[in-house]
């Protein structure tokens, strides 16, 4: 068996798991055939004990049999309170599901991601064994340069890769479709111990980490865009203040950076902004330009 389809057993069983919470052995093993995971050929006993050591090694995840012998996964929270093994478990999923849908392949469209990606595998060694890299790297509009910088993160934004580094002179974004070539360097570089890359981008949404002062802001969305903020709330802090018909307001706290008031004005159709009134003076002087440009 190929390392792919090992992975494909591990998705499976976490995902059938977290789905239907608890399972005989029985019933995992006919859920198994049904949904024809081995080509149809049964889950023994002896491989599904080998999965569930392989499955804690990989996600942390701890299978556990209770009296009435059905089997659950006693430690969810592993997985739903750490959005790296969610990233990890989606990707892994949806390309185990792709790798199996060649005959359907025009029917299933996806995002581009432009290039970049191809230098994940170097950024993520240097992030993990705290080394520094040689980065060459190009700005729209100005000539390439060749600079050293630590990694300290990586995030995906908008259909873009981004590494949070330490320059030398200051914390900076660079997205990754910029880089022409990353290397290795055999410098090591000591992080803060307290440095986490979840708090340093908490307050903002997106990658603009720019000093925008924190502000309470307030909008107000109407009909569907309601149960969209509800499904897909714009930030950590968003909180429903009140509803009514035709309306609901949320507040965040949140410092409002550009990349936080181009979302909003992608969504301007069904979102209005109540304060600050700085913001809101903001969005509307944005609009006006756009009808000047455009009248």
């Amino acid at each position: 068996m190929n390392t792919g389809q090992q992975f494909k057993h591990y998705v499976w069983i976490v995902n059938v798991l977290r789905k239907r919470r608890r399972m005989t052995l029985k019933e995992l093993q006919e859920q198994w055939v049904l949904d024809e995971v081995a080509e149809g050929n049964p889950l023994p006993r002896s491989s599904f004990n080998k999965y569930r050591d392989a499955i804690l090694d990989m996600f942390g995840l701890v299978i556990e049999c209770d009296k009435t012998h059905h089997y659950y996964i006693s430690n969810p929270g592993e997985i739903d309170g750490d959005r790296t093994k969610q990233w990890m478990l989606s990707t892994l999923t949806t390309g185990l599901t792709l790798s199996e849908s060649s005959a359907i392949k025009d029917d299933i469209i996806l995002e581009h991601v432009p290039a970049g990606y191809e230098f994940l595998p170097v950024i993520e060694q240097g992030i993990r064994q705290r080394r520094t890299i040689m980065m060459t790297y190009q700005k729209f509009g100005f000539e390439p340069y060749t600079k050293p910088v630590d990694p300290y993160t990586i995030k995906l934004f908008h259909q873009r890769w981004y590494m949070l580094a330490d320059n030398y002179e200051r914390m900076a974004i660079y997205s990754l479709d910029r880089m022409l070539s990353v290397s290795l360097t055999p410098k090591r570089f000591v992080r803060p111990a307290d440095f986490s890359s979840e708090q340093y981008f908490a307050e903002y949404f997106g990658v603009m980490v720019d000093g925008t002062p924190m502000e309470r802001v307030v909008i107000r969305a109407y009909g569907k865009m309601a149960n969209l903020l509800r499904t897909l709330p714009l930030h950590a802090s968003q909180r429903e203040l009140d509803s009514s018909e035709g309306h609901t307001d949320f507040s965040l706290d949140i410092r409002p950076s550009i990349d936080f008031i181009s979302e909003l004005l992608s969504k301007i159709d069904g979102l209005d902004v109540l304060e600050p009134a700085s913001l809101k003076a903001r969005i509307r002087s944005i609009l006006e330009e756009a009808l000047k440009r455009n009248p």
